[in-house]
C-alpha cells in the first residue's frame, strides 16, 4: 500500500505549511499502523455452525495481524455463527451454495489484497504462527506457505484422517513431486498471484487438494512449516467425514492426475492392453505358422482388438499431453500476467 496525495488540502500556502502537513501526515500513518508500502493482509475464514469457536479465532488474528481484515464466510449456518464473527469485529458475509469448494471460490474472487492468509474457522490451528508465515511468504517471495500439523491429540487428529492423509499426501507427490506432507492442511498463506490465478472448480474438501496440485503443475515456489494443531472448541464438531470426503478427494486426485498427466495415464493403459494383446495373440500366431490354420478366431480377434486399442489409447494421450500443455501455458501467462508483491529491501 503505498501513500498518494492528490492535492493539498486547504490551508497549505507554503513550503513551512506543506512541511508541517506532511510531518502530521507521517504521525497519523503511524499512529494507525498505515505504513508505506506494507502489503495488504486479509484472513479468510469459511466456516459452517462453528459460533463455539469463530468468536475467538477472529480475536486470535486480529492480536496476531493487527493490520489484517478478517472476512468470515459463513456456509448455511444453522447457529449464530455470523453473530458471533460481527461480535468480533470481523466482515461477516454468507455463501449459499454448500461446500468448502463453493466457499473459497467466492472468497478468492470477492476478496482483494496482497497476501491471503486461509484458515477454518475451528480454532484448531494457532494464529500466533501467522506472522512467522507471512514473512516467510514475502521474504522469499513464495505463493504458498502450508502450515503442516503436528502435536494433535487422537481426539483432535483422528487415526483416519491422519492416515488418510498420509496416502494421498503421498498419491500426489508421487505424480506431481513437491514432497508436501500435509496436503489437506486448512491453513495457509498464499500471494495474490496464486489467488487470482486458482481455478477454484472443486466443491467440497477436495479443494486442499486442487491448491497443492495447482502450485506443483505451475511449479510455483512452495514451502512447508510445522505449526500446532490443537483440539476444538467445546461445542464444536468436525465436519470432515473420513470415508465419504476420503472418496471425493481420491476421486479428485485421479481427475487431476488424468487432465495434468495425461501422457502416462494413457501410455500406461496402452501398455495394459498392448500386453494382453500380445499374451493372447503369440499362441494364435505360433499355431498359424506351425498349421496355416487359425482354430481360435475369437482368440484371434480379442487380441486384435485389445491391440489396436493400446495404440488407440497411445495416440489418445499424445494428443491429450499436447492439450494439457496448451492449458498448462494459458494459466502460467495467466499467473505471470499478475504483478509479484512488492516491499521494501
Amino acid at each position: 500500500m503505498t501513500l498518494v496525495i492528490d492535492r493539498p488540502p486547504l490551508g497549505i500556502t507554503s513550503l513551512q505549511d506543506a512541511t508541517r502537513w506532511l510531518s502530521e501526515e507521517r504521525s497519523l500513518e503511524e499512529r494507525f499502523g498505515l505504513v508505506a508500502n506494507q502489503p495488504r493482509v486479509a484472513v479468510l475464514i469459511p466456516c459452517h455452525n462453528e459460533a463455539a469457536a469463530i468468536g475467538k479465532v477472529v480475536t486470535d488474528f486480529q492480536n496476531a495481524l493487527p493490520g489484517a481484515t478478517i472476512y468470515v464466510y459463513d456456509n448455511n449456518s444453522t447457529d449464530s455463527t455470523m453473530l458471533h464473527a460481527r461480535a468480533a469485529g470481523a466482515i461477516a458475509r454468507q455463501e449459499g451454495l454448500q461446500g468448502k469448494g463453493h466457499v473459497v471460490r467466492r472468497m478468492f474472487a470477492d476478496v482483494d489484497a496482497d497476501v491471503y492468509v486461509l484458515v477454518d474457522g475451528d480454532d484448531t490451528y494457532d494464529a500466533a504462527a501467522a506472522p512467522a508465515m507471512l514473512k516467510l511468504l514475502i521474504d522469499r517471495q513464495l505463493d504458498m506457505v502450508i502450515a503442516a500439523r503436528f502435536g494433535a491429540t487422537r481426539n483432535t487428529y483422528r487415526r483416519g484422517h491422519r492416515i488418510g492423509n498420509m496416502v494421498l499426501s503421498g498419491l500426489v507427490g508421487w505424480a506431481f513431486g513437491g514432497g508436501i506432507s500435509d496436503m489437506l492442511s486448512g491453513y495457509r498463506v498464499f500471494s495474490r498471484r496464486f489467488v487470482k490465478s486458482f481455478p477454484a472448480l472443486s466443491v467440497g474438501f477436495e479443494t486442499e487438494t486442487e491448491f497443492s496440485v495447482h502450485a506443483l503443475a505451475l511449479h510455483m515456489p512452495v514451502v512447508e512449516v510445522r505449526t500446532a494443531y490443537r483440539n476444538r472448541a467445546t461445542g464444536s464438531a468436525s465436519k470432515l467425514n473420513t470415508v465419504m470426503d476420503g472418496i471425493r478427494i481420491l476421486r479428485a486426485i485421479a481427475t487431476l492426475i488424468q487432465q495434468e498427466r495425461p501422457l502416462q495415464v494413457f501410455s500406461l493403459a496402452a501398455l495394459i492392453l498392448l500386453t494382453g494383446g500380445i499374451g493372447l495373440g503369440i499362441p494364435v500366431v505360433v499355431t498359424f505358422v506351425q498349421t496355416g490354420l487359425v482354430p481360435r478366431l475369437p482368440t484371434a480377434l480379442l487380441s486384435t482388438g485389445l491391440v489396436l486399442l493400446g495404440f488407440l489409447s497411445l495416440a489418445c494421450g499424445l494428443i491429450l499431453d499436447s492439450v494439457s500443455r496448451g492449458r498448462k501455458e494459458l494459466k502460467r501467462l495467466a499467473y505471470l500476467a499478475i504483478p509479484p508483491l512488492e516491499y521494501p529491501e
